[in-house]
């Protein structure tokens, strides 16, 4: 008998860290995702996202937040494709951390963002998913360059980023919420520069993925010295 991963084998795809374990977001996964955004996660005087999501109301952000994953997991194709990870700690789900790329075999780029339930903040967390994304991409992507942003006034998500390696790039004028403009501090860092953790990751199921990501595309033409899976 058939079983899920083998209609979509990204469900499989798992990535473990000391503390966090992140995988793709599956249906069952809504409510307590939805649970965590509802328990808070910024001050509602400052929007950090580009998109002011968390200003919706309780039923619209419930019905948006689950339309939104559908539709950017129908979206996932070889080479272009974003992933949103649910966050679990201890079995809860505590925030998403997403990971994206187009034209990866060209570009060797990838572009991640990122949300964490306030209770959970100042725990190093925030800074563990991200560093977790990265050795994926790096190490078993073969990704070169990690690119992301963050309001100029969001010491911590920026703090997180300087001590990984990014360095800063342009400011860039965005309009957040309706007749509001807001600056995003750029940031990015490639492999080299990466400060890595004193941890690595362990990765499953990517073998049974990797087509859905990478095509027929090798990594620099070869196979890559850290095993795709565990």
């Amino acid at each position: 008998m058939l079983e899920l991963t083998d209609v979509w084998p990204l469900f499989g795809l798992k990535i473990s860290s000391p503390r966090l374990e992140l995988r793709l977001v599956q249906d069952e996964d809504l409510p307590g995702i939805i649970e965590a955004a509802l328990s808070g996660i910024h001050d509602p005087a400052a929007m950090p996202f580009s998109t002011p999501w968390t200003d919706a109301p309780k039923e619209e952000l419930m019905r948006s937040t689950a339309r939104h994953q559908w539709h950017v997991r129908s979206g996932i194709a070889p080479d272009n494709w974003t992933l949103n990870l649910v966050v679990s700690h201890e079995g809860t789900p505590i925030g998403m951390q997403d990971i994206g790329a187009r034209d990866f075999s060209i570009r060797k780029t990838v572009t991640t963002g990122s949300w964490l339930s306030s209770r959970y903040q100042g725990l190093g967390f925030g800074k563990e998913m991200r560093a977790a994304v990265l050795l994926f991409a790096f190490d078993h992507l073969g990704a070169e360059v990690a690119e992301s942003s963050a309001a100029v006034w969001n010491h911590s998500s920026l703090g997180v980023s300087r001590s990984l390696g990014y360095v800063q790039g342009s400011v860039k004028r965005v309009v957040t919420r309706p007749g509001e403009l807001a600056e995003q501090q750029e940031v990015s860092v490639t492999s080299a520069e990466f400060k890595r953790p004193d941890w690595t990751v362990v990765v499953t199921g990517l073998e049974a993925a990797r087509k859905e990501l990478l095509g027929n595309h090798a990594i620099d033409g070869r196979v890559p010295t850290v095993p795709l899976s565990r």
